[in-house]
């Protein structure tokens, strides 16, 4: 069993014990994302890896809500979209700093040997493996592109 998921499922008996209805809906949706999943795979086991990425594709989900309901002047379901991106955003890891990721992107430039925008995707490659579910790799590809533009 993945160390994440016993966390997720840990968290899930705590918020019960406590009487905390608003996290144990919140957790359940999240398990409910992993149950799926390995229902999909039937018998694989699933990975850190794979339950990182269903977290952040919720957090996505939520945040693209929350735009929607903010033009909506739903504030009360922003709350509630707030508070579930606050209690699945405990699961991520700690996000790469901005002086790591750019010695990432520069390492990469120059083990792909990369010199123009054309290269990008070579480069790409390199930092996907690396950075895949530790950072938001549109935001790299935004840097990146800046980068190879000079």
């Amino acid at each position: 069993m993945s160390l994440i998921k016993t966390h997720i499922s840990d968290a899930t008996k705590s918020a019960m014990r406590d009487r905390d209805k608003s996290r144990v809906a919140c957790l359940r949706l999240v398990n409910a994302e992993i149950k799926s999943l390995e229902v999909d795979r039937r018998g694989i086991e699933i990975v850190d890896e794979d339950i990182l990425l269903i977290l952040r594709k919720m957090i996505k989900q939520r945040r693209d809500s929350i735009d929607q309901f903010t033009k909506a002047n739903r504030l009360d379901l922003v709350a509630q979209e707030e508070f579930e991106v606050e209690v699945i955003s405990t699961f991520m890891p700690a996000p790469l700093s901005v002086e790591e990721i750019e010695e990432l992107i520069v390492q990469a430039i120059f083990d792909a040997k990369a010199s123009e925008v054309r290269d990008m995707g070579n480069v790409m490659k390199l930092l996907q493996k690396q950075l895949k579910g530790k950072a938001d790799m549109g935001e790299i590809s935004g840097k990146v592109k800046e980068k190879l533009s000079r």
